[in-house]
Order: C-alpha cells, then sequence, then structure tokens
C-alpha cells in the first residue's frame, strides 16, 4: 500500500483486508484515512479465455516482481480464478477486474444478446463476490465510436448503467468503472465510481493537454489512467522508459488518483491470438526486465510530486463571521496540509458566537475586527499574510490535504496571477444538501480553456499577493458575495491570468434547508446587482451575465446538459469525438419578467411551461446513485425552479432590473449620425474613448465597451428597448495632426420589436373579430411601446451628443438631411 507519507517501497505494502477496502471520496482514493494512489500495471491476456489463459507459476513470480517495485495494483481484462485473486492478496495487490464481452459489435441490435451480456457479468461478478483483492470492475472497455454512433449515447448510457446496477447488486462492496479513451469522451458516465481512460500519446506536451482536459471530463470522479505507456519496438527501450516516466509523474502532478502502465509483459493476445508486432511490456515476451520497469517503479516512488524543488510560503486565509459551526472542522484540517511551509491567517469578522473562541484553540494567527463585511475580513488576512500567495478558504469548508501542493505545482508551472481548484459536497452531508450540490447557484469556476479561468469561487482561491495588492485587494461594498467575481475581473483586466488545478480539491458545505438557501440566493442576487453597476459590459439588456468561459459543477452540468451534439467527424472518422454544448437563450426566460407579457397569453403559457420542463429535463439527466433516489430528483427539480425565484428578488432589491436605467430630459432625433473632430494636439483615440467613457459614467449613464471581436466602441444603454452606439476612427495627417472621425448608430434590441409585434398581432386579431376595446387597448400599448422606444433611443443619440460637445467642436459629413440639420444646429451652438 501506498500510505499518504508518499513513500512508495515495498515495506508499504500491506495485504488487502475486508476491513480497508479502497473508496471513493471526492477526486481521490482513499483506505481508511489515508489517500490511496493506484499504482499498478495492465496484465494479461495471455491466452484464448478461461482458466487456462493464467499459469500458476508465471502469475506467482510476475505479481512478487510487480509487488517488489512498488505498485499496488494489477489490471485484468477477463474474469480471474479464485487462486489468482489468493495470489495477489498474498503480495499485497488489488485486483481491477475487467468483465469481458462483445462491446465491438452492435449489442443492443439484438436484445438476446444484451440480456445475455448482463447474466453473464452477473456471473463473472459473482464467482469475485466477496474476495478483499478485488478493488473492483470495469463495466467495459473501448465500445467503438462507430457502435456508440449507431446506437445513439442515450442508448448506451443507460445500458452501461444497468450493467453497472447489476454488477453491484451482485457484489455490493466492490467499486465500478468504465473504461473510456478519447474516440468516445463524450459519453456521461456519472454511475460509476470512477473513470478510466486509456491514452496512448507520443507527445509529452500533447498527454499533458490531454490530461488538463479529462480532469475537466471528469468532473468530480477521480481519474484512472488504465492504460499509458509505449511501443519499445518502434521506439527503443530507452525512450519507452523515459516516456513512461514522465507520463506516469505527469498524470499523478496532474491530479490523477491512479494510473496503470500497459503492459507488464511483450506477451499479449487480442481474441486468443498472439500479437507480435507491438512490445509495450514493461518486461520482455521472456519476463525479463526492459528499462521501463526500473523507470516505472521510481516515478511510483514519490507521489503526488518529486520532493525536488522549492515550495514557495503560503498563507492560507479564513474569514469568519459567526462562523463557529464549521470552524473547528476547517481549522482541524487545514493544520493537518502536507506541505512544508505554510501559515494559518483568521480573521474575526466581528462574530458574536464562539468564532474567537474556536480559533484560539489551534496554531493560526488570530485577527479580531469590527465587521466589516466578507470583502474587508480578506483584505485584513492579505495585509497579515508573509507568504508570497494568499490562498483563501470559507470557514464552512475545509482543504484536501494535498490542497496546497497542488496549488503550488501549479503555480510553479504557469504564469498565473490566481489558481483555484473545486469545491465538493462533503462526505456524510444531509440529502437536502446532495440536492442542492445539483442545483444551479453553487458556487462554481468557469473556465476559458482546460487550464484558463475566467472566474474563480472564493471558497478556493489562491491569489498571488504582491498582484493582489496592485489590484487594491477585494472591494469592500462587496460584503457577503460578488467579490471574487470582481476581483477575478481586474485581475483579468490587468492582462494576467488565472488558472485552474482541478485536484487542488475544497469540501464545501451546502445549504442545508431551504431558508438558508433562499437567503443565499437572495444575497447573490444583490450581489449581481452591484456587480452590473460596476462592471455594466459584461451583462446584457435583460441584466443576464454572459460569461465568455463555461461553468462547471454538478447544478452547471445540468443546466447546460438539455442540449449538445457529438462531432463524430464526416461518417464517424473523427479520432477525438467531443460534445459541444449548444447553450440558448431560452433557458434565461425564467429569469426574466416583462409585464406585457400578461396581455399575451400564448407567450405567457410558455414562459410559464418552459422553466417547469425545464427544471424537470435538468434533474431527469443526474444519474440515481445509492443515496440520491427519484424522491431526490423531484426536490432538485424543485430547487431548480425556486433558485432563479430568489435570485431575482435579489437583484430586484439591488436594483437589477428592467427599468434600472437612467431616464434622461436631453433627447436628440433618433438618426445615424457621422462626424469629424480636427485635432492638432497628439492624443491617441484610446485616449479620446477613454475620456468620453468617463464623462458618460460621471454624468451617471449606463454604457459598456466593445469587446474583442466588435467593430464598435461605446454603447449607452437608456432603456430596456434602445440605446446607441459609438465607433470612432483616428486618421494621422502628421506633426501630431488627427481627423477623428465617429459615427453615432441608434440601436433597438430585440425584445422591443417583439413585444411591439405581439402588441400588434394581438390588435389586429381583436379588430377581425370586432373586438374594439381589446383592439383599442393593443392600439395604445403598442404607441405607448414605440414612443418609449423613440425616446429612449433618442435620449442615448443625445447622451453622446452631449459629451462630444463639452470636449469638442464638431462639423459634420453626412448624408442625412434631418441629422446634417441637428448637426448644424449643435456647431452654431458651440460657435
Amino acid at each position: 500500500m501506498i500510505v499518504h507519507s508518499n513513500e512508495n517501497s515495498p515495506s508499504d505494502q500491506t495485504i488487502p483486508g475486508t476491513d480497508d477496502k479502497p473508496y471513493v471520496q471526492g477526486k481521490f482514493f482513499f483506505r481508511g484515512a489515508s489517500k490511496f494512489f493506484l499504482t499498478g500495471v495492465t496484465y494479461g491476456p495471455f491466452g484464448s479465455n478461461g482458466e487456462a489463459e493464467y499459469n500458476l507459476e508465471d502469475v506467482e513470480r510476475d505479481f512478487a516482481r510487480i509487488s517488489a517495485t512498488g505498485m499496488n495494483s494489477v489490471r485484468l481484462y477477463t474474469i480471474p480464478p479464485r487462486w489468482l485473486l489468493d495470489a495477489a492478496q498474498q503480495h499485497g495487490l488489488y485486483v481491477l477486474v475487467g468483465l469481458p464481452w462483445e462491446q465491438h459489435v452492435a449489442f443492443l441490435q439484438d436484445r438476446h444478446r444484451a440480456r445475455s451480456i448482463i447474466q453473464r457479468a452477473r456471473a463473472g461478478v459473482s464467482a469475485c463476490t466477496g474476495h478483499p483483492a478485488v478493488l473492483g470492475y470495469t463495466i467495459g472497455n473501448e465500445i467503438p465510436a462507430g457502435v456508440i454512433r449507431w446506437h445513439g449515447r442515450e442508448a448506451v448510457e443507460h445500458f452501461l448503467q444497468t450493467l453497472c446496477r447489476a454488477v453491484r447488486q451482485e457484489d455490493p462492496g466492490a467499486l465500478t468503472t468504465y473504461v473510456n479513451y478519447p474516440t468516445t469522451e463524450y459519453l456521461r458516465l456519472g454511475f460509476v465510481d470512477f473513470l478510466c481512460f486509456n491514452v496512448f500519446l507520443e507527445s509529452q506536451e500533447s498527454f499533458d493537454s490531454y490530461i488538463a482536459r479529462l480532469q475537466n471530463i471528469s468532473g468530480e470522479q477521480p481519474l484512472v489512467l488504465s492504460e499509458i505507456g509505449l511501443d519499445s519496438r518502434r521506439h527503443g527501450m530507452a525512450k519507452q522508459a523515459q516516456m513512461v516516466h514522465d507520463q506516469v509523474t505527469a498524470g499523478f502532478a496532474a491530479g490523477c488518483a491512479g494510473a496503470f502502465v500497459f503492459s507488464y509483459t511483450d506477451e499479449w493476445h487480442r481474441g486468443g491470438y498472439p500479437i507480435e508486432d507491438w512490445d509495450f511490456g514493461l518486461t520482455d515476451r521472456q519476463r525479463q526486465p526492459k528499462p521501463a520497469l526500473a523507470a516505472a517503479a521510481g516515478a511510483f516512488a514519490t507521489l503526488p510530486f518529486s520532493r525536488d524543488g522549492e515550495w514557495p510560503r503560503i498563507s492560507v486565509a479564513v474569514s469568519s463571521y459567526n462562523g463557529a459551526k464549521w470552524l473547528e472542522d476547517c481549522l482541524s484540517r487545514t493544520e493537518q496540509l502536507d506541505y512544508p511551509d505554510y501559515e494559518i491567517i483568521v480573521v474575526n469578522d466581528g462574530s458574536t458566537d464562539a468564532t474567537p473562541l474556536v480559533a484560539s484553540r489551534h496554531r493560526v494567527k488570530l485577527v479580531n475586527t469590527e465587521n466589516g463585511g466578507l470583502s474587508a475580513a480578506r483584505n485584513v488576512a492579505g495585509q497579515a499574510a508573509t507568504g508570497e500567495i494568499v490562498a483563501y478558504i470559507d470557514d464552512d469548508a475545509y482543504p484536501d490535504r494535498d490542497w496546497l501542493k497542488y496549488l503550488a505545482h501549479a503555480f510553479r508551472n504557469g504564469d498565473y496571477a490566481a489558481i483555484g481548484g473545486p469545491n465538493l459536497l462533503p462526505p456524510r452531508s444531509s440529502g437536502f444538501a446532495k440536492c442542492v450540490a445539483y442545483a444551479p447557484g453553487c458556487p462554481a469556476h468557469v473556465l476559458i480553456s482546460d487550464r484558463v479561468a475566467e472566474h474563480l469561487p472564493g471558497c478556493n482561491l489562491a491569489v498571488r499577493r504582491d498582484r493582489l495588492l496592485e489590484v487594491g485587494g477585494f472591494d469592500s461594498q462587496f460584503r457577503v458575495a460578488g467579490d471574487d467575481v470582481d476581483l477575478c475581473w481586474r485581475l483579468q483586466e490587468k492582462g494576467w491570468k488565472l488558472g485552474f488545478a482541478p485536484s487542488a480539491v475544497v469540501w464545501h458545505h451546502r445549504r442545508g434547508s431551504l431558508r438558508t438557501f433562499w437567503k443565499q440566493q437572495f444575497h447573490y442576487g444583490i450581489a449581481e446587482a452591484l456587480l452590473e453597476r460596476k462592471w455594466p459590459e459584461k451583462y446584457n439588456i435583460a441584466g443576464h451575465l454572459s460569461w465568455a468561459g463555461q461553468l462547471y459543477g454538478p447544478g452547471a452540468a445540468a443546466m447546460f446538459g438539455l442540449r449538445e451534439r457529438i462531432y463524430h467527424g464526416t461518417w464517424g472518422s473523427a479520432p477525438f469525438q467531443s460534445a459541444e454544448r449548444v447553450s440558448s437563450e431560452w433557458t434565461s426566460l425564467p429569469l426574466v419578467f416583462v409585464k406585457p407579457l400578461l396581455f399575451l397569453l400564448l407567450p405567457l403559457a410558455f414562459a410559464v411551461a418552459l422553466p417547469i420542463w425545464t427544471a424537470a429535463k435538468r434533474a431527469s439527466i443526474i444519474p440515481l446513485q445509492p443515496g440520491f433516489s427519484k424522491r431526490s430528483r423531484a426536490l432538485v427539480a424543485c430547487l431548480h425552479l425556486l433558485q432563479p425565484i430568489a435570485r431575482l428578488c435579489g437583484r430586484f432589491y439591488g436594483g437589477l432590473h428592467p427599468w434600472r436605467y437612467r431616464r434622461v430630459s436631453r433627447f436628440a432625433f433618433p438618426s445615424h449620425r457621422s462626424f469629424t473632430i480636427w485635432s492638432e494636439k497628439p492624443e491617441t483615440i484610446q485616449e479620446r474613448l477613454t475620456k468620453w467613457e468617463a464623462a458618460l459614467r460621471a454624468n451617471g449613464y449606463t454604457l459598456r465597451r466593445g469587446r474583442e471581436f466588435d467593430r464598435w466602441d461605446l454603447e449607452v444603454r437608456v432603456g430596456f428597448f434602445g440605446g446607441a452606439k459609438l465607433w470612432a476612427l483616428a486618421e494621422d495627417h502628421g506633426a501630431g495632426r488627427q481627423l477623428i472621425r465617429l459615427r453615432i448608430e441608434p440601436t433597438c434590441k430585440s425584445a422591443g420589436w417583439l413585444i411591439l409585434a405581439g402588441l400588434t398581432i394581438n390588435g389586429l386579431v381583436a379588430d377581425f373579430d370586432q373586438l374594439w376595446i381589446p383592439t383599442a387597448i393593443m392600439a395604445g400599448l403598442a404607441l405607448v411601446f414605440a414612443v418609449e422606444m423613440v425616446r429612449e433611443i433618442g435620449a442615448a443619440v443625445g447622451a453622446f451628443l452631449s459629451v462630444l460637445r463639452a470636449d469638442e467642436k464638431i462639423t459634420t459629413q453626412t448624408n442625412s438631411p434631418l441629422a446634417a440639420a441637428a448637426a448644424e444646429e449643435f456647431v452654431s451652438t458651440e460657435a
């Protein structure tokens, strides 16, 4: 066994017993209270089938050598005889048993074949049930992409789930997994205990990148590399040894829970026929060791990281306000971190409970302050820190023992200003808390790529202290939430990157009651209102945040799992076939409430039915697991309906509503306008835009900047239906002289056109039926909305004109007579 001291010598091997079998917890395996890394090699197949595959003398000799190299497990592809399991137990090895079946053919085409597969799997598991050396079962291995494409992903997933359920019924104490490979990485396998992937990439850079991708695909499940290695026949033994060492080291450093090298020996069979043109073994066909065997042993000896190199000093910061309930667990676990140089800082933010007493019982630097809110407390911790990195964790969370090592490793291997990791539901959480974990609204990371993040939750966030201080720390106006979002945006605004370490895990308690869940989402809504005022360019016209990256987490997976399409390639030929999530703005309708919909019965019925259908759909894709029943799914569906309402109430309370925009009296005719500015002072167009932007903000206008792919530069939003955009171009005429060309374009939002169209259609229908009063009401409402749309657009155009008038003298260049007359009047007024 590999104990948590990371020593991987033969003396650490212990004989597997029934009382200390490995189990899954979060992203890793544990045995007893210690983390347990699977370190092993694939073994066989050697013959046609049955017990004739294995020779007793060879097995005893091979298992003795495998154990002596520090490995603790072997992966088989067939059902082993009982004596082989006994031999594995004697040598301190666990066995991952493969369930062989005809997965290379269209196995669902014939119902009798499908039933036969399940029956044979039950019989195979029954032969191994209860043996202490059995780690678990692989319910399948690399179903070809063509077969899945033929049957459909959902049908294959359903069959595998049925097979998994049958295995658990036969051997309730064993773990289950499915061995996947890049061509079918899109399979949703949340019902198995851990994920296995066969990965054969000859470039170390490609290997590292793909492991990062697999970590995000696996989500909160452990990731095991079930086959890695290199063919020594084509690449040579030295290259094979180097590649095995590098891949094992990189895999565990990237957070893998285990790795199996393919294979133990060059002797290998497929379908009962020997394979003579591959030499992937750590030993040759005569069982003589190759250099790769020693290389694998050396890589497995220090897990999950090599002891070489220096580790940066880290300050762990815990901010607490009346958090005594969870603080004891948080600090006791933090004191047990496996890291050579760190300190713990606890900021008591004016608590009235036993928080300071709890903190005083631990080896921490305690700072007591008046209650100033979460951001202020985090800033106090940042100022008191002596480490070059400040790692923030909430008082209702506790870290994995290797948390800081995974964070520090990510900092050492990338130029990141901040790095975060996942926050998982703690074991033995209540049933309600488990449902909350699958509901939307929980703290979740947003990834732009497999390694680069757009947002990192503050409950698991490590920041370089110098860069934290350079941006001014957290914004103290965010007293409860939203401070981490704001900090991430400000760090990225400086041009710095945020990183993601998928195995830097903290365990974060979820809300345990409906009241506390509502309160949390309500405060999140208030925080969104504060963020929208500070970062209006990040929000759309309806007040919804548009992330550039992809949201992760169980609740997010359910939210975005409604529409997915699989990239198969032409005729199913793509070697890497992935799932592409197709988002739809329709799913945001539960958060939008527009009063005119009350007059449109069909859209209203659609708006009511859609969130109910969406909630039911999201809950239905959550896999049923032990402790999570159909009743739990129903509760998750209810939380999907409740969360947007609570968030919406918080938004409205904080001022984030459709009528939040500034109502201004200045009005200009809403038409396209073009102007020129002749300037003889050296000033870049960026400086001019920044000055106009500041002036608009100072006057209270809501605006946003054009993003990287936009051709326009500034947009003023005056209302829910209309606004205006400014385009700018600087022509250089030498000696610091410039001709600045400006264009103002009115914009009408699609919501305005949709409402006008709906009112018009309803009015026409009422008129056709000679219902004069409804016709008059619809016509009046249409007129009111049309006037409001024109007023908002004109106000936005007037906002731009007022700022430009205060800054420059403008001459007109336009083909529009109305705009030309307005501009001439503007110029004459300036003169």
